[in-house]
């Protein structure tokens, strides 16, 4: 009987880790694409509109590329959909962000993507707004049709 009950335990972990992983892919999916800024803060400070336009966010699977203007920044997202928001960690690979950890929450609704990051990589951002004298980074992105 007690056989028969951690095989109950097991694979009602397997069958939840499962859907947790098919919940993630179709997320993944749904971020997938090239966002552009249509505003963004840092500390409290909105960026002017010739910052804005020389960004771009692009997703594909779990990895990101951000540009302003020539500089590049690449990397992975692992989401958690589990957390209210949802969070993101973003792992810098390659650019001013290699190896740097940076916490962050985001809203997808449609074709307008929110994300608010703390780019100290030390606490989690726990609403989407900034602060003067807080290095948190708020931007609301719009999907790109191609």
């Amino acid at each position: 009987m007690r056989t028969l009950w951690q095989c109950s335990v097991a694979a009602s972990i397997l069958f939840v880790g499962s859907a947790w992983s098919q919940d993630t892919a179709k997320e993944t999916k749904l971020l997938e694409g090239t966002w552009l800024p249509t505003a963004a803060e840092i500390g409290g400070q909105p960026f002017d509109e010739q910052t804005l336009k020389a960004m771009k966010l692009v997703l594909a699977g779990d990895a990101y590329t951000v540009t302003v203007g020539k500089q590049l920044d690449r990397g992975t997202v692992k989401l958690d959909l589990a957390k209210k928001p949802r969070a993101m960690d973003i792992l810098g690979g390659e650019g001013p962000n290699k190896g740097k950890t940076i916490l962050a929450i985001y809203e997808l609704n449609g074709d307008t993507l929110k994300i608010c990051y703390d780019l100290t990589g030390k606490a989690r951002p726990t609403e989407f707004k900034t602060q003067k004298g807080v290095l948190q980074f708020l931007v609301t992105y719009q999907r790109t049709k191609s």
